[in-house]
């Protein structure tokens, strides 16, 4: 049983320190060559469109005698798997200007619902003040967004990059962290 715990914990450790290793090579890449990490988007957004519908065209077929909507999930199904194609097809317009309008709809939506929490705050009495700032900052980031398609991708991807980086790294201390306990609990146990 020991082994077999060590054995888990030895491969968790290399898991985490080659997914560490993998995101600050992403982040490196994407820094080193912006614009073919931005038709690497377009791609995988296409590719996740296509296969995300396919799934749920599935899943719906399964779930017909279960679920008694089972329809809104075909119908989920087939508009991803249309998305998808389309989105291949016009590679990478049509996948790029999704993009831009999610992330202006997250963050207009995000803005609202921040509006509407500062309001709640206000009515009971809390520092409401930088929840309708952070709330106006969306909204008015995510109008932005529409406005100026190229700097909004130039964000996403510089935030793929830096969360690449920063999150790889971590992950790198994080497995040097559990060699560290390693060596740590084997003198305590030996």
């Amino acid at each position: 049983m020991t082994t077999e715990i060590k054995s888990l914990y030895n491969a968790a450790k290399w898991g985490v320190l080659i997914r560490g290793l993998f995101g600050i090579a992403l982040g490196i890449f994407i820094i080193a060559r912006p614009a073919e990490s931005i038709a690497a988007l377009a791609l995988v957004i296409a590719i996740w469109a296509l296969g995300d519908g396919i799934v749920g065209i599935v899943n719906a077929f399964q779930l017909r005698g279960v679920v008694e909507h089972w329809w809104a999930m075909l119908l989920s199904g087939i508009i991803g798997v249309a998305f998808g194609i389309a989105a291949l097809y016009y590679y990478p317009v049509l996948s790029l200007t999704f993009a831009v309008y999610w992330t202006s709809f997250w963050l207009i939506t995000a803005g609202f619902v921040g509006i509407f929490v500062a309001m709640q705050e206000r009515n009971m009495g809390v520092s409401w003040g930088w929840t309708l700032t952070f709330a106006v900052i969306a909204i008015i980031g995510g109008v932005f967004a529409v406005l100026r398609p190229g700097i909004t991708l130039a964000s996403l991807i510089s935030l793929i990059a830096t969360f690449g980086i920063v999150g790889g790294i971590a992950l790198v201390v994080g497995a040097g962290r559990m060699e560290s306990f390693e060596t740590q609990f084997a003198r305590a146990a030996g």
